[in-house]
């Protein structure tokens, strides 16, 4: 299909919640095949639709031993362990910036793949941070949201110097 350009922090539309899938149409297949190629275009391990400014609970997401990237229509976590590991995000949005964020270790999310079948999995580790960043991303929570508020306030600002430079 096509590569879509991103949304960029801090536009207003990566803070609304995204809204159910509902029926998987050819619209929604369209959107899709668009993430897809748009997360492989920008060598990216995660994307939503949010950050295309499409307002679909739609992420797609590839990591290391995956045979492929993986669709995810309307994800949400259903438990989270206490144990707390940190990983080092950024954002496709929020290029040149990142650090780290510490999240539940393991969690166990529902989704719809592209064909609409529902299916249950539970992640750990660099996995799980994934699936948890960008579900977030579609809850309209930002990833330096989960910083301090020092440590965000001197992201932004190194963000914008390279924002600037760009």
């Amino acid at each position: 299909m096509s590569v879509r350009p991103i949304v960029r922090y801090p536009d207003p539309r990566l803070r609304h919640r995204a809204d159910p899938v509902g029926e998987v149409d050819d619209a929604t297949r369209d959107c899709v095949e668009d993430l897809t190629d748009t997360l492989l275009a920008l060598s990216a391990i995660g994307l939503t639709a949010p950050h295309v400014g499409v307002k679909l609970r739609i992420m797609v997401i590839r990591l290391p031993g995956d045979p492929g990237p993986r669709v995810f229509l309307d994800p949400e976590i259903l438990w989270m362990s206490e144990d707390r590991l940190r990983h080092t995000e950024g954002s496709v949005s929020m290029p040149g910036v990142t650090d780290e964020v510490e999240r539940p270790g393991r969690v166990r999310m529902r989704f719809r793949d592209s064909a609409g079948t529902v299916h249950e999995e539970e992640a750990d580790g660099f996995r799980a941070a994934c699936w948890q960043h960008e579900i977030d991303q579609l809850d309209g929570i930002f990833w330096i949201d989960h910083l301090s508020r020092l440590r965000r306030e001197r992201l932004l600002k190194r963000y914008g110097k390279t924002f600037r430079q760009s």
